[in-house]
């Protein structure tokens, strides 16, 4: 237990997910399609330079994150941002710039994260999120959340756009899903680290349809409310701010360590 207590103190990340950390996600989902798309066609930089100065900050905005010491909401939260940002543009360069077919790339990117999970847990025998308080367990943690944010960019823009679903129906299927994710958890006592990635994979095409339906005009059959990728991102990148201020004050995220909560369900 004690030894338990102790690596916690070091985890880099959220220890304690509340709706808080899931309403964050969802929001940083969004920011991270519309703020892409302000990117590439508000700004006019296009997608290729886009993609390169994005990741070029993901970079700089990881070493902070990967180099500090304790976990720090809101260097945590914008990095989350900054990937949401960046894994978005890795679908959009395979399907604009490279024509790969988004059933590709969903296959692809579904490939590549259960290898990156299996990397991660062939090393380190376990994916729990409560365990991220080495620097090697940190750097599997962000590339299965990278790829995770591209998976669910490819899913939701198939369903969405390729077989026509629409931003609603996607949107609705999806969150259905983590319905069941939650009930199966709660009710029924399925693994917590299991649940979690799942969740995690699925809201990110639940913010994307999100932002998709608020930012985009209403062509082609009312697809959207056009209010516009500037007006969504805004809105949402205030209320992260609030919410991550919240968080850094009430510390509501962080296990408070005695014995009798040093056990995580999932762990």
């Amino acid at each position: 237990m004690q030894a338990v207590s102790e690596q916690l103190n070091f985890v880099k990340v959220p220890v304690i997910i509340t709706l808080v950390f899931w309403v964050i996600k969802i929001l940083a989902t969004t920011v991270g399609e519309t703020g892409a798309d302000f990117l590439i066609f508000n700004l006019n930089i296009g997608l290729s330079t886009t993609s390169m100065i994005m990741g070029g900050l993901l970079l700089v905005v990881l070493y902070f994150q990967v180099s500090a010491k304790k976990y720090i909401p809101w260097l945590y939260w914008l990095s989350v941002v900054m990937v949401s940002i960046v894994g978005t543009l890795m679908t959009d360069y395979l399907t604009d710039e490279l024509d790969v077919p988004l059933t590709l790339s969903t296959t692809g990117f579904t490939i590549a994260l259960l290898i990156s999970f299996g990397c991660w847990y062939k090393v380190e025998r376990t994916l729990s999120i409560h365990s991220i308080f080495t620097f090697r367990r940190e750097l599997f943690y962000w590339a299965a959340i990278l790829l995770t944010f591209a998976l669910g960019t490819a899913a939701g823009d198939l369903l969405s756009e390729s077989v026509g679903l629409g931003y609603v129906v996607s949107g609705l299927i999806f969150a259905g899903l983590i319905g069941v994710i939650t009930a199966g958890f709660y009710l029924f006592n399925i693994n917590g680290v299991l649940a979690f990635w799942l969740a995690y994979i699925l809201t990110r095409p639940l913010g994307a349809s999100i932002g998709d339906y608020l930012s985009q005009l209403p062509m082609d059959g009312g697809l959207g409310l056009g209010l516009g990728t500037v007006s969504t991102s805004a809105v949402f990148v205030v209320t992260i701010i609030a919410l991550v201020i919240y968080l850094t004050r009430s510390q509501i995220d962080v296990l408070p360590i005695n014995n009798s909560q040093s056990e995580i369900r999932g762990n």
